[in-house]
């Protein structure tokens, strides 16, 4: 007789319940993440700040024009916590119009949480072809951590104590 027995390393990991909140926005896509994490370069990110319109609209002419997208380019989109990244792909599902405006799907501004007329920061990295939205709830969270580095002694990259 033959017992039945699962083998555990053809097992997926259980996720939690919130993992599925952070799936990107297409499939298949393959972003790189660690990059964007690292320790930006001095004067090599292009900021500026937008305002989302009712049909998920956003542009700073900025941000678009450091990048070079133009009108026909393709993106992929995804959600990384609160934050929204895209970066250019030719095989992307979404699509840069006759102007330098940037579309946030219904599912992307759902899933980052921001709503028509809300401010945000655009971080354009044009060595990675990147340009990253963060909402300004994002924006005080790192701002609040980095003052609170400041607060409480920590050393911050640019960090001199000045003595008497």
């Amino acid at each position: 007789m033959v017992t039945e027995r699962k083998i555990a390393p053809l097992l997926p990991p259980r996720l939690p319940a919130s993992a599925g909140r952070q799936l990107l926005a297409t499939r298949g896509s393959h972003l790189p993440v660690a990059e964007l994490l690292a320790p930006p370069r001095a004067g090599s990110l292009v900021y500026g700040m937008g305002k989302l319109d009712t049909w998920g609209v956003v542009s700073n002419r900025d941000t678009i024009q450091t990048l070079g997208w133009a009108a026909g380019d393709r993106f992929q989109i995804a959600v990384v916590g609160v934050s929204i990244v895209v970066h250019r792909d030719p095989g992307g599902v979404f699509e840069m119009g006759p102007k330098p405006y940037l579309v946030l799907p219904a599912t992307v501004r759902h899933r980052s949480g921001v709503q028509s007329g809300d401010r945000v920061l655009m971080a354009a990295d044009p060595h990675h072809d990147v340009l990253v939205v963060h909402p300004l709830a994002a924006l005080d969270s790192m701002i609040a951590t980095y003052h609170s580095s400041l607060t409480t002694g920590g050393d911050t990259p640019t960090s001199r104590r000045i003595e008497n």
